[in-house]
């Protein structure tokens, strides 16, 4: 076992920053240690929007964009190792999840990339870096998503009590902590990423701080029903998307019978979109005793009163509660799955991604301690 400290690379589908953790972590035991969250400049925000809704663009584009989005993290979790004193032998590896800019696990050759070169972390930190680990589930007729479940049954998972994980960030996705079942997850649809899309088009702000605005409108009944007449809410498990599907363009089509709304009722009624197409999965999956919440939803009061309202006598309530702050989940997630990587262990979750069967997950990126920079 590489028992260890690790740290965790995280940059999700709303794109509001790199979530960089340390933590310690081994066969029995991840103990989080420190946290960071790195600035995405605005210009290449607006270069990866540019591109994850299937625009053209060239190869120099692409390849431009994986350097810089490679230097960025490096940069992450260089600062958060200064902060914290470290040296490269300190820690045993990077776990980066990358860039998610195309997800497209169906067809007839079902694809995901994640950019964001990983030599570029290596070469700038000097530590081993573990990436690329959604593309060996689907070689394997996996979804290569959600990879958290695995994570979530691991530190949340309770002996006799249901519950389930959600963690809400651009797109949400539910773990099924079920006693007795394995272990099964999916994407229920958008969690922030239409709203954070509606209000940065009408107001320029990055997302509905306290959902300010959003509580400031009325939810439109009929644009609703139409948007839940999507094909994808009821499409069965395994499922999985991202922007590439979920986007202000999905948004802008179902507006057009829609003229005349004021802009602030459609921000209630995209609101009201993921609470209950997420109330619904929850219910069509059993129920739970217990939801736990995470990601940046949990942090939307809007969203965890609807929820609550929707689900009566499920207790709602946020990670940090059981010793996991929501902020960092993902990021140390994916600590845990280089750990999992470097021991020889499964990352995957056959129940989870529909793959023919669990498999180690990753590229490993070995440092070289020649050519460290400081």
């Amino acid at each position: 076992m590489r028992s260890g400290r690790y740290i965790g690379v995280m940059s999700g589908t709303s794109l509001d920053g790199v979530d960089v953790v340390l933590a310690a972590i081994d066969k029995t035991l991840v103990a989080q240690q420190a946290s960071y969250s790195h600035p995405i400049p605005l210009a290449l925000k607006q270069d990866i929007l540019a591109i994850c809704q299937g625009q053209p663009l060239t190869l120099s584009q692409l390849g431009q964009l994986d350097t810089r989005l490679g230097r960025l993290f490096a940069e992450a979790v260089l600062t958060l190792m200064r902060r914290e004193g470290l040296t490269p032998g300190d820690v045993a590896a990077i776990g980066c999840h990358g860039q998610t800019v195309w997800h497209e696990p169906g067809g007839e050759a079902p694809n995901t990339l994640q950019i964001g070169d990983n030599n570029q972390i290596v070469a700038h930190t000097g530590v081993t870096v573990v990436g690329d680990f959604r593309r060996r589930d689907m070689a394997l007729g996996g979804q290569g998503a959600p990879l958290v479940p695995a994570f979530h049954h691991a530190l949340l998972g309770h002996p006799v009590e249901r519950r389930m994980v959600l963690n809400i960030g651009g797109i949400a996705n539910l773990s099924l902590l079920i006693p007795g079942s394995p272990v099964r997850g999916f994407d229920t649809g958008p969690g922030n990423m239409l709203m954070d899309a509606w209000i940065w088009r009408q107001q320029g702000k990055a997302f509905d701080k306290d959902a300010q605005w959003a509580r400031r409108g009325k939810v439109v009944t009929p644009l609703l029903q139409q948007m839940l007449s999507d094909a994808y809410f009821s499409a069965p498990a395994p499922k999985s998307t991202g922007r590439e599907y979920f986007n202000y363009g999905w948004v802008e089509r179902h507006l057009r019978q829609f003229p005349l709304l004021a802009p602030e009722d459609v921000q209630a009624t995209l609101a009201e979109l993921t609470a209950v197409t997420i109330a619904e999965e929850v219910m069509l999956s059993g129920g739970c005793e217990r939801l736990l919440v995470c990601g940046g939803g949990s942090r939307n009061p809007l969203l965890m009163a609807r929820l609550a309202a929707l689900l009566p006598g499920t207790e709602v309530g946020p990670t940090d509660a059981f010793g996991i702050s929501g902020d960092d989940m993902e990021a140390l997630a994916f600590a845990w799955l280089a750990f999992r990587t470097l021991s020889g262990l499964p990352g995957n979750l056959p129940s989870v991604t529909g793959a023919g069967q669990s498999t180690v997950l990753g590229a490993i990126y070995p440092a070289n301690p020649l050519h460290y920079q400081s």
